[in-house]
């Protein structure tokens, strides 16, 4: 088998058990602060906001420098470097006695590690061009399938065991991914910055604002509206869940399940739709993806029962998921391998933006309307990426 080939097995492996160990413990963390004393409901959408806008803060600041270390030193040791620290920091969250010292450590998993930017940036570089869109997809696919199972086995520990049992049961299958890493991947050298360039850059004075190209860009502000929509309801599952059901037994399960559908079809959509991405134009299927998922997002607000809404959100996470595969895949393919870390270490920057902004919005929508009201936001943010995608698509047939 050639090497790319099970470089990407074993990360898409390494994924899921990285994105399981997440997924254990933290779709809960409206419920674990209550246990820890906060009971004013309006306490718990602001701590719940708070809790989901740290990490993203701190990621933002770090993705750029992460990136660029990458390439000088290799996105290999970042991998091993990402899947070490959220060991410790998951292990550390369910040690914890307050709400702030959850806040910390949070801030301090935005700021050491970063798995998924970390896997993408070394599926990239070592990847062939013309398989780049379905490697990506294959390896997105990875991502939300350790989104769904988390959930799924987290509620169930939880439910049995507590929320600090899972985790530490996360730290723990951290740290089997982490050698599953560290003994299998191997990374070609040729894909790395070499130290002459590094010099004439320095030299020259080069800038990464080299990277950024309009198309680029224009690709940047579609991928932070996607993080958007893709993120500004999750942080509230669990309330909405909690606020169906008038209390909090048996929520954790159904926070699991919903969780668990936008997983499992954003991996579909990651094994399907993104292989379409190396046959047909990028663009208009991207603009395809966003037009389906912004007609069936108007009928969330209508679901009459929980069971209902988790057909409807997988339905949507499905056609969702297919385009973040294709906007990385089109932006990767117009720079050189040895400058894709930087690049994708721009695109986590934007891309922790994106997931900064998501639950502030959530937070302020949901303490002066309703938790409900956090789903019209959705449809909202995929119609300005869908002006954005026509713009760009009409400017790049002019220049032809």
């Amino acid at each position: 088998m050639e090497r790319w080939k099970i470089n990407l097995y074993t990360l898409w492996v390494t994924q899921i058990i990285s994105l399981t160990s997440f997924g254990l413990g933290i779709p809960f963390i409206s419920f674990y602060i209550q246990e820890m004393g906060v009971t004013d409901p309006n306490q718990i959408k602001l701590f719940t906001g708070i809790l989901s806008t740290a990490p993203a803060v701190t990621m933002a600041i770090m993705a750029p420098i992460w990136g660029r270390l990458a390439d000088k030193w290799g996105r290999k040791l970042m991998i091993l470097r990402a899947m070490l620290a959220a060991a410790i920091v998951i292990g550390g969250m369910g040690i914890v006695t307050s709400v702030w010292q959850l806040v910390i450590l949070r801030a301090c998993q935005g700021l050491f590690t970063g798995t998924i930017t970390a896997a993408t940036t070394f599926v990239a570089a070592n990847t062939p061009k013309n398989r780049l869109s379905y490697a990506l997809g294959f390896m997105s696919s990875s991502n939300f399938i350790g989104f769904s199972i988390g959930p799924l086995l987290g509620g169930l520990f939880a439910e049995n065991f507590g929320y600090r049992f899972s985790f530490f049961a996360g730290s723990g299958l951290m740290l089997i991914g982490f050698f599953l890493a560290l003994f299998l991947l191997v990374e070609k050298k040729s894909t790395l910055v070499k130290k002459e360039e590094i010099s004439e850059e320095d030299e020259d004075g080069a800038d990464s604002v080299k990277l950024f190209t309009p198309m680029i860009l224009s690709l940047l502000v579609v991928l932070f509206l996607h993080r958007v929509t893709r993120s500004v309801f999750s942080p509230y599952i669990a309330l909405f869940v909690q606020s169906n059901l008038n209390s909090t037994e048996g929520a954790a399960k159904f926070t699991g399940m919903i969780n668990g559908a936008a997983g499992l079809a954003t991996a579909l959509a990651g094994l399907t739709i993104s292989r379409l991405g190396d046959k047909l134009d990028k663009l208009k299927l991207a603009m395809t993806l966003i037009l389906i998922s912004f007609l069936v997002s108007l009928t969330l607000g209508l679901a009459s029962s929980l069971n209902i809404f988790i057909i409807l959100y997988g339905i949507l996470f499905f056609f969702l998921g297919g385009i973040e595969p294709i906007i990385t895949s089109t932006t990767a393919e117009s720079i050189p391998s040895e400058r894709r870390g930087e690049l994708f270490g721009f695109q986590g920057l934007v891309g922790s933006l994106g997931w900064m902004v998501s639950p502030m919005l959530g937070a302020y929508v949901s303490v002066n309307y309703s938790i409900n009201s956090i789903l019209l936001l959705m449809p909202v943010f995929m119609f300005g990426n869908l002006v954005t995608l026509f713009k760009l698509n009409r400017s790049r047939i002019q220049s032809n």
